[in-house]
């Protein structure tokens, strides 16, 4: 079998006030797989998320990035192979321009001239947004910012797409164009969304998380079609969606 592209076993994280985030969470995610991490609020899921490239660092457990153990020592590494979208584009961008922004990623790992111009033009042109590099991404619409923030990532070439709540606060036209660039990408992609509809749309898997705690694990077909896990967890279909057979 392959190496994991994800593997976390053990992984326990408690806050500062002493609240549990995480309590014992394992998982294995295949390279090339597409998963969606459920769960109400409060569930755990973007503390799991910031733990797979260390934003935050766990109080105990084992986190592997295609084989490679997560360290003080391996955080570079892992955060060249790790990227993160974050729900809010604002946290990720921050330069005059989008190119900028764009540009920043790569630049910190070391990447320069010819090079770094051809990274930020390839990444500017996976997610649509060749034409606004030169703009600010205070003028952008919602749906703009947030693959303007996709690109940011893309740049940096990662093996590994961790997005959260990707599809929040967008509308059904720039909802759709996302999704529709996210379907193209080659990457692992780990998908922490509400939005089950999503979910079914671009992962083949469907984790739920609850109480920081795994509590199904199963093909995102079986995950959304079982009503009764669902409400358990407090997660609902919209009214009148049909899980799509794969």
């Amino acid at each position: 079998m392959s190496t994991p592209a994800v593997r976390v076993q053990g992984l326990h994280y408690r806050y500062p006030d002493g609240r549990v985030a995480l309590d014992g969470v394992d998982l294995s995610i295949a390279p090339g797989e597409r998963v969606a991490i459920l769960g109400p609020n409060g569930a755990g899921k973007t503390t799991l998320m910031l733990h797979l490239n260390g934003v935050l660092t766990a109080s105990s457990g084992v986190i592997e990035i295609s084989g490679i153990t997560l360290t003080r020592k391996s955080l570079r590494d892992i955060r060249r192979r790790v990227g993160l979208v974050f729900q809010d584009p604002d946290d990720q961008l921050f330069m005059p321009t989008v190119a900028q922004d764009v540009a920043f990623g790569p630049a910190n790992f070391g990447l320069t001239g010819d090079a770094l111009a051809a990274r930020v033009a390839a990444a500017l042109e996976v997610v649509s947004m060749t034409e606004h590099a030169d703009r600010s991404p205070g003028h952008l619409s919602g749906g703009q910012r947030r693959r303007a923030a996709l690109a940011t990532v893309l740049a940096c070439e990662p093996e590994i797409l961790v997005l959260d709540e990707p599809s929040a606060n967008l509308d059904p036209v720039a909802r759709r164009e996302l999704a529709q660039t996210l379907a193209t990408l080659p990457a692992t992609m780990v998908i922490v969304t509400h939005d089950l509809p999503y979910a079914a749309q671009l992962c083949d898997r469907a984790i739920i998380l609850d109480g920081g705690a795994v509590v199904a694990d199963d093909s995102v077909t079986a995950v959304l079609s079982n009503a009764e896990l669902l409400a358990a967890h407090r997660l609902e279909l919209p009214w009148g969606f049909v899980v799509p057979a794969r």
